[in-house]
């Protein structure tokens, strides 16, 4: 979670380097300029709206936060991302934008891939969400609900429903309900980790 400036500059880049995002040349900062990347635009507000949130929250501030999750909802409404805030760790990669479901009580590490049509939240009658680790890939369209725990370096496969936790990193998991398939390098499938 952002507690400072430090931290709100380093989730900005190690985000951008996840999305791939490159200012570095001319070309590269004007095509950024009239043709921005939707999903960096929707994580740069989110950046920005965890760091007044949870740093500025006083006085004349909360004004600026009140625009800002103005903003906030606009985009995600656009995108068709419900998506919380303080939920992600550094370098989050929203592949595509499209549904994307999060409940506000689930918590996901560093270095999170993450594609469309993805379900993450409580189960009937409970209201803690799913703990995922750092370094977790997940394929379109994977559901993952209840009260579980994923572990660091997992992939989780495509329209998988993951309804149990698990323990063993270095694999994938897959099916409905979702079972360990095998073993997985996530730097394979997480390049910029």
């Amino acid at each position: 979670m952002i507690q400072n400036k430090n931290d709100y500059i380093e989730y900005l880049n190690r985000d951008r380097i996840a999305l791939q995002v490159s200012n570095n040349t001319f070309s590269n900062k004007l095509r950024n300029l009239f043709f921005p990347n939707p999903v960096w635009k929707f994580q740069r507000l989110m950046r920005k709206l965890e760091y007044y949130v949870n740093c500025k929250n006083k006085g004349i501030y909360k004004f600026y936060i009140l625009y800002l999750r103005y903003r906030y909802r606009l985009i995600s409404v656009k995108l068709n991302f419900s998506i919380p805030i303080n939920i992600f760790g550094p370098g989050l990669s929203i592949v595509h934008y499209g549904t994307i479901i999060i409940n506000y009580t689930s918590r996901i590490g560093a270095n999170c891939r993450m594609h469309a049509c993805v379900n993450i939240g409580a189960s009937g009658g409970e209201i803690q969400g799913p703990i995922l680790g750092d370094n977790v890939y997940i394929a379109p369209g994977a559901k993952i609900f209840g009260n579980i725990r994923i572990p660091n370096n997992t992939a989780i496969g495509a329209n998988a429903v993951v309804n149990k936790s698990f323990e063993k990193e270095h694999t994938i998991i897959a099916g409905i309900p979702a079972k360990v398939i095998g073993s997985v390098d996530i730097t394979k499938l997480i390049r910029h980790e």
